[in-house]
């Protein structure tokens, strides 16, 4: 655990916007991130993995490790990823470029679980990253993200253009800073008559 402060640390330090946090998120906030997720959730995306504090909750959680597939974008993050975990997907790229994954045999994916500092994203990321992310997702999967401020951490007109709701899962004290979590979804087509 020591080792991966440290690790985390030095990222920040070395880029403060895109790490955005000074150490790793606890494990009450990976629990609260993973309380929807089983082994019926069928594939899991997680961007932004970092030390992999969510990643082992998934898997305590049941998911296959090669039913994930991690994306990050700093090298020292994915090659310790690779060697933490070997069995599942790591793949070095930008999570902006999410929708391009491919799946053998198509494999349904349920849940995205999100680590990224959204709120010192540009919108246009943003909007890429929700983007991708929901054309990756079978219908009825969501879109799991943290943040340390008082809202839901995408811009209502963002949720709204792209037709999506965010719901308030959960909140704990215990995480260095306290975090909140939300459910990001599909909005439900309401029929008439």
């Amino acid at each position: 655990m020591q080792n991966d402060f440290l690790m985390f640390f030095r990222s920040w330090m070395a880029a403060p916007l895109r790490v955005a946090a000074v150490a790793p998120s606890g494990n009450a906030l990976a629990s609260i991130m993973t309380q929807d997720i089983t082994s019926a959730t069928g594939h899991v995306i997680e961007l932004g993995p970092g030390t992999g504090v969510f990643t082992a909750k998934l898997l305590e959680r049941g998911v296959r490790p090669e039913d994930l597939t991690l994306v990050e974008y700093g090298a020292t993050f994915a090659r310790h990823l690779e060697s933490r975990f070997p069995l599942t997907r790591v793949l070095r790229m930008d999570a902006a470029r999410v929708g391009d994954i491919e799946f053998q045999n198509d494999a349904a994916v349920g849940a995205v679980i999100s680590g990224l500092p959204l709120l010192s994203l540009p919108d246009q990321k943003v909007i890429a990253i929700l983007d991708g992310a929901f054309a990756q997702l079978k219908p009825g999967g969501a879109f799991y993200q943290f943040t340390y401020g008082p809202r839901c951490p995408v811009a209502r007109p963002i949720l709204e253009g792209l037709d999506l709701q965010a719901t308030h899962i959960g909140r704990t004290m215990l995480n260095v800073p306290p975090a909140a979590v939300y459910r990001i979804s599909r909005r439900r087509v309401r029929r008439q008559g």
